[in-house]
């Protein structure tokens, strides 16, 4: 079907009805009916079914009740969650026996969680960050971290500042001649304590004391999220030693 140069596209739907449809709709059932002539300048009243053809005279068209057409739009929503609920009580019926055998040992439960992908663990780091309460620390060795690295790290860290939470980072000696990572000290102020080592252990963060993440591979894609108390406690002695 062929435009003309002059007819423009008129396409919403009924949450967002446009002023001369909201405008002319209202004059339609103040009215009782409204002249096919002046629904011009808003065709999405016969498009989304709020005008109907006048049975008696062709010239004009009758408003459909906004009861009515607030029903036939609920419908289909209603009946989507309708299904939804089912969905959610099938799921949880499925799930049902294997929440019986978790429950067995709950000090496990979450214990040591695998995290395979930069995106997922970047996730986790946020939220534990997010949640810190007293305790931040952090190991950071190599000789050089990415300035995205250190943008992430200060994203992270800014929001805890002024908030009593005491941290302390870790870094080799080498980190005391990187540019980058002075800015990043800089940025970050007093509040976060530094220190530097000839050598320190891998990569380690621990929340609290409630929760450490360290890598588990040497690209750093797969990392292991620890909510085990008693290795949780044994990583904060490795990092206070």
């Amino acid at each position: 079907m062929r435009t003309e140069p002059d007819q423009k596209v008129h396409s919403h739907t009924h949450a967002d009805l446009c002023e001369p449809g909201t405008r002319l709709y209202s004059e339609a059932l103040r009215e009782g009916r409204i002249a096919r002539s002046e629904i011009s300048p808003a065709p999405c009243l016969m498009d989304l079914d709020l005008l109907r053809p006048d049975p008696d005279d062709a010239e004009w068209l009758r408003p459909v009740a906004p009861t009515a057409a607030l029903a036939r739009l609920l419908d289909p929503l209603e009946k989507e969650i309708q299904e939804r609920r089912r969905m959610t009580v099938t799921l949880a019926d499925a799930f049902e026996p294997f929440m019986a055998l978790g429950a067995r040992d709950p000090s496990m439960t979450h214990a040591i969680t695998v995290l395979e992908g930069l995106e997922r663990i970047n996730d986790s780091l946020d939220r534990a960050v997010a949640e810190c309460t007293s305790e931040l620390l952090t190991v950071q060795p190599g000789k050089g971290r990415s300035a995205q690295t250190f943008g992430e790290a200060l994203r992270r860290v800014r929001p805890l500042l002024g908030r009593g939470i005491r941290m302390r980072t870790l870094y080799q000696h080498t980190a005391r001649h990187q540019p980058i990572t002075l800015a990043y000290l800089e940025r970050i102020g007093s509040e976060v304590e530094v220190r530097t080592l000839e050598e320190i252990i891998d990569r380690l963060i621990i929340v609290d004391r409630k929760v450490a993440f360290v890598p588990a591979s040497r690209d750093r894609t797969i990392a292991l999220e620890l909510r085990h108390q008693g290795l949780v406690e044994y990583l904060g002695g490795v990092f206070d030693q």
